[in-house]
């Protein structure tokens, strides 16, 4: 495992910056919505990435066979990219890439066999004010990325109010998905369902773009120099739309 997910204790003379995680399935899945990552470092929050997997096996544009060389790889890209963010080094849970399945009722003793127990005890070890994952669709229905949402969400809909942090989900308004054939698999959100923004700035998108450039096993060279542009100028358009998975801790 890279990283820790003790996010940095703070004095308690001031306000408590808000503490983000965001828990996803594989190292580049935080590009969907990196600018909203940065902007939310740059604003004070205490921001950290947590994936399920190594990415073992998404070999990508690369020459690697699945496998630990190409985990070892993709765990430097992941480490690459949320430094080019600004962030601490990322979580990698190692549980295998494409088998997340196999670990969702193992044993609830043997946190390292079960993802449902991992992912408690980073909960209950950061207490985030805001988690972000997948979204029920899994971006473009990947079996990981579904599981990820499902457990991430079971876990923070049960916590009682006063302690669960928001959730959100990010998504594509329906109408924004640029006419690129590659991007045709994605899962579009009804546009009034994305209630939640976060505007950033051309640094922000910049870093989104450095951290881009840290897939070179996933991406090749045009990919990443056209991907956060298209997505920039396309579908979030200086703010990257989530959609709220439960009403605020003041609804009625």
């Amino acid at each position: 495992m890279l990283g820790s997910v003790a996010l940095a204790a703070h004095a308690d003379d001031g306000p408590r910056p808000e503490k983000i995680l965001a828990i996803l399935a594989h190292p580049d899945d935080e590009l969907v919505f990196a600018p909203a990552l940065a902007a939310k470092l740059r604003g004070g929050a205490s921001v950290q990435i947590v994936y399920a997997t190594r990415g073992d096996a998404g070999t990508g544009v690369s020459s690697f066979a699945r496998g630990e060389e190409l985990a070892r790889a993709r765990s430097l890209e992941a480490e690459c990219a949320s430094a080019a963010l600004g962030l601490r080094a990322p979580v990698l849970l190692d549980f295998g890439d494409g088998t997340l399945n196999q670990h969702v009722r193992g044993d609830s003793a043997n946190a390292p066999k079960n993802l449902r127990a991992a992912v408690v005890k980073i909960l209950e070890d950061v207490r985030p004010d805001l988690v972000i994952s997948w979204g029920p669709d899994g971006g473009y229905g990947h079996a990981d990325h579904r599981l990820v949402s499902a457990i991430v969400t079971e876990l923070v809909q049960a916590k009682p109010v006063s302690e669960r942090p928001m959730l959100i989900y990010p998504g594509i308004a329906d109408g924004t998905l640029p006419p690129i054939p590659e991007l045709q698999i994605w899962s579009v959100t009804s546009p009034e369902l994305l209630d939640h923004k976060i505007a950033y700035t051309a640094d922000d998108l910049a870093k989104a773009q450095a951290a881009t450039q840290c897939h070179k096993t996933q991406f090749d060279e045009a990919t990443r120099a056209g991907l956060m542009p298209v997505f920039d100028q396309s579908i979030w358009r200086g703010a990257v739309p989530f959609r709220t998975a439960f009403p605020p801790k003041n609804a009625e």
